[in-house]
């Protein structure tokens, strides 16, 4: 029951919470025209933090939940803060990131946490066995799901992906490219 409940909240909860906060953040900086202030360096970082995360989403969607896959979102979601402290160390003094912007960060920070935390519930001996406790072994073998994913989910969730977080953020790449060639033109 409790593996249900934390299967439902990943898969109707966090997933969807995610690629809307990505949306938003991707609005926030067209308000804010980052083609015209911190630029192609910033889009450049978001679409490396949108491919740490997806590594950990795919592990998730396509693997058995053991200690592999807790050590790579374990490590998806400590190198996408660090490529989060990355990005503002070199954003903020370039252009303003207001209040939402920053609620919407603590958003996309923290479903990573909330994952892993959901994930282990899930493999909970996994977990355990990660950290040199419990009484079994770590296993770190990436097996197919034995009962995978629905598709049609599989394939709503990616085609929200790139059409709500993929095509935005190349959209703002595009705006970055044309906005740097049309500075260094001059």
């Amino acid at each position: 029951m409790a593996a249900e409940a934390a299967r439902n909240i990943l898969m109707y909860l966090v997933f969807p919470l995610w690629v809307a906060a990505g949306l938003l953040d991707w609005a926030c900086h067209r308000r804010t025209a980052i083609e015209h202030t911190s630029g192609l360096k910033e889009n450049l970082m978001h679409l490396l933090m949108t491919a740490e995360v997806g590594i950990g989403m795919l592990a998730v969607a396509l693997f058995e939940i053991d200690a592999a896959v807790l050590l790579i979102v374990l490590v998806v979601f400590v190198v996408h803060e660090l490529t989060v402290y990355w990005d503002l160390h070199y954003t903020t003094p370039l252009r303003p990131v207001r209040p939402f912007e920053q609620m919407v960060h603590s958003v996309l920070e923290i479903l990573p946490l909330l994952s892993l935390a959901l994930l282990a519930t899930l493999a909970w001996d996994q977990a355990r066995a990660l950290v040199g406790l419990g009484p079994e072994v770590a296993d770190f073998s990436l097996r197919p799901k034995a009962q995978p994913l629905p598709v049609a989910y599989l394939a709503g969730g990616l085609l929200a992906a790139v059409f709500l977080n993929g095509v935005p953020l190349l959209e703002e790449t595009w705006r970055c490219w044309k906005a740097r060639r049309a500075t260094s033109a001059r």
